[in-house]
């Protein structure tokens, strides 16, 4: 899951739903994108990024992209 999108998100005050009209996207479509399933298309993050004056690469980043304690050592 693009946990700092969903934060993000959480602190403009949006809904996925709320999220997905405002990107033109239907909510399915905006909840891939959240949970990784597809990858979105640059126009959506460019959009995303002004929305929610977030670099895209910090939205873009996945939870699953950090190594853990064990694995970093």
């Amino acid at each position: 899951m693009r946990e700092n999108l969903k934060n993000a998100r959480k602190a403009a005050g949006l809904t996925q739903q709320a999220m997905a009209e405002k990107l033109g996207l239907t909510l399915r479509h905006y909840q891939k994108i959240e949970y990784e399933e597809v990858s979105g298309s640059f126009e959506v993050w460019d959009a995303l990024e002004d929305l929610l004056g977030v670099h895209q690469r910090i939205l873009r980043a996945s939870s699953n992209n950090h190594l853990g304690p064990k694995e970093n050592q």
